[in-house]
């Protein structure tokens, strides 16, 4: 018997004009709080992000069918989504308003398969060191009992944000 998912979202180029005119870590706790919707990204694969804080970002995502590949896990494109995503996001909570980031690079171990059976997996992302041009921050994938299943490592490139185009 077929399956089927479907999705909405908000407009990503509303959602990031609003990002360039709040400090980073403000603009997180906004989306946090419900003020800004989830990005597309986390629509598609129905991640969610927990917690925010200074330097740190929390995403958590509940394995489902949908989540799988040809051999029955969790697809490693939806784990690197959710630990990019973490690592990400414990950079932008250090920008200030105005600043932009992008990844340079991301580098991924997986550890342990995701399932279905292994319940929710969290993403925590955490700023290892912060420079004025580029910035480097760890993501690491857990599941409920606290075991280690993924870690990545990102760098990231800080510029000042483009402005919004009319």
């Amino acid at each position: 018997m077929g399956r089927s998912r479907t999705f909405t979202w908000e407009d990503p180029a509303a959602l990031a004009a609003a990002g360039r005119t709040m400090a980073g870590l403000d603009f997180l706790r906004a989306c946090l709080d419900g003020t800004y919707p989830a990005p597309p990204i986390m629509k598609l694969v129905d991640g969610t992000l927990e917690e925010v804080g200074p330097g740190r970002a929390v995403f958590a995502l509940e394995p489902g069918e949908d989540h799988y590949n040809p051999i029955g896990t969790v697809h490693g494109g939806v784990i690197s989504t959710l630990l990019d995503s973490a690592a990400g996001c414990a950079v932008h909570s250090t920008l200030e308003a105005g600043t932009g980031y992008t990844s340079l690079d991301l580098a991924i171990k997986f550890l342990r398969p995701v399932t279905v059976e292994t319940g929710k997996i969290r993403a925590v992302g955490a700023v290892l060191n912060r420079g004025r041009r580029t910035a480097l921050a760890e993501a690491r994938l857990y599941d409920a009992e606290d075991r280690l299943l993924a870690h990545a490592t990102s760098s990231c490139l800080i510029f000042q944000a483009p402005a919004a185009s009319a």
